[in-house]
């Protein structure tokens, strides 16, 4: 039963991404990705259960399946992190075109031969067939290792020129990208039954958290990316662009802007906002940041404003308002963005450090 809606579901969204209004490139290849899943799970289902005979034209072709889903997902996760792919993309498909080759006599027998073979457990390609399993784990890992790599790189280059990552962090993509590290394993350790299950479950997630939670199959992603038109991929500055004096004289201008006009109240600021306020190139702001500050953009924002709420939460005028408000107020935009950058700054939570503030309080009376 799970592996019909694993079926059902990776075709429904597929269908959903080709059919999306205003699809990018990106939505295109997880749109095929996810059909060439839902057509490599039905294979794997006629197999399990005997039907592989009422199509028999099918056999064979899933046998290298498992090269293909490494590439598409390093693929996917570079068309959203708008990286440039070095190498020429057929590149990455050279194994599942060499199984298909190496293949080639099997794919030259008659139907009923065919069969045969399959219903002899693969007689006479039973070498051939240990070596294609056993070369799947190294390309799957390979493949997850460059994504991760891709989705670091991405989260550097954001932090560096937004004051929130939340919605275009691409964290969310980690975790299927675990996922499919199970799924190797499976290949590895387990087998035919419990690698498809992952399989499935693997589907159930994507189309449970792209519905709920992310947008990948609606615009949200794109939207919110296109909404600060002023993200660059990526920031790359001499550390020998700027002489000292010139640094220290942007940077106590910076700090002037941030006390007198608070700019970090904006939940939407970003290096080249603040950039423009100071009239200089975002690069050189984020040469001054990173240098003087020692923290990206992003940190550096938050602990002004961590640093003022820290301020005004003991105001008496403010004991009315929620934490959650006042959070609001000095530019977060989501209680889970203010809790962890008020335990990573502080080392607490926000009622564990207004509850240890009280107590030094009474102390001191």
């Amino acid at each position: 039963m799970l592996h019909i809606i694993g079926i059902i579901i990776s075709l429904f969204l597929s269908v959903l991404l080709f059919t999306k209004k205003g699809k990018s490139t990106a939505d295109l290849v997880l749109a095929f990705w996810l059909f060439l899943i839902s057509f490599h799970l039905f294979t794997y289902y006629l197999l399990v259960t005997g039907k592989f005979s009422e199509i028999p034209y099918l056999l064979g072709i899933e046998i290298a399946f498992p090269f293909i889903h490494g590439p598409f997902l390093y693929l996917y996760t570079a068309l959203l992190t708008k990286k440039t792919i070095k190498l020429n993309f057929v590149f990455h498909f050279i194994p599942t075109i060499s199984v298909y080759v190496v293949l080639s006599k099997f794919f030259l027998l008659s139907v009923a031969e065919k069969v045969i073979v399959y219903k002899n457990q693969g007689a006479g390609y039973t070498t051939i067939l240990k070596i294609i399993h056993f070369a799947v784990m190294p390309s799957g890992i390979l493949y997850i290792v460059l994504s991760l790599f891709l989705l670091k790189e991405h989260r550097k280059i954001i932090s560096n020129q937004l004051s929130y990552l939340e919605k275009i962090n691409l964290s969310w993509l980690s975790k299927p990208m675990i996922g499919m590290g199970v799924i190797w394993l499976s290949v590895l350790f387990g087998t035919d039954m419990t690698t498809f299950a992952c399989v499935d479950l693997f589907i159930l997630y994507i189309g449970y958290f792209g519905v709920k939670q992310v947008g990948i199959f609606t615009n949200k992603i794109e939207d919110q990316i296109k909404h600060n038109g002023e993200i660059t991929f990526p920031i790359k500055y001499q550390r020998s662009a700027i002489g000292e004096a010139l640094l220290s004289e942007i940077h106590l201008e910076l700090l002037k802007l941030m006390d007198q006009k608070k700019l970090f109240k904006d939940p939407e600021l970003s290096l080249n906002g603040v950039a423009k306020q100071l009239n200089i190139h975002s690069n050189s702001l984020s040469q001054v940041i990173n240098t003087l500050e020692n923290k990206n953009f992003y940190d550096y924002i938050n602990e002004l404003r961590i640093n003022e709420f820290k301020t005004i939460v003991i105001f008496p005028e403010n004991q009315k308002f929620t934490l959650l408000s006042l959070a609001y107020e000095v530019g977060f935009n989501s209680k889970t963005s203010f809790n962890r950058n008020f335990k990573k700054i502080t080392g607490l939570s926000p009622t564990a450090y207004l509850k240890n503030q009280k107590i030094q309080l009474q102390a001191t009376i």
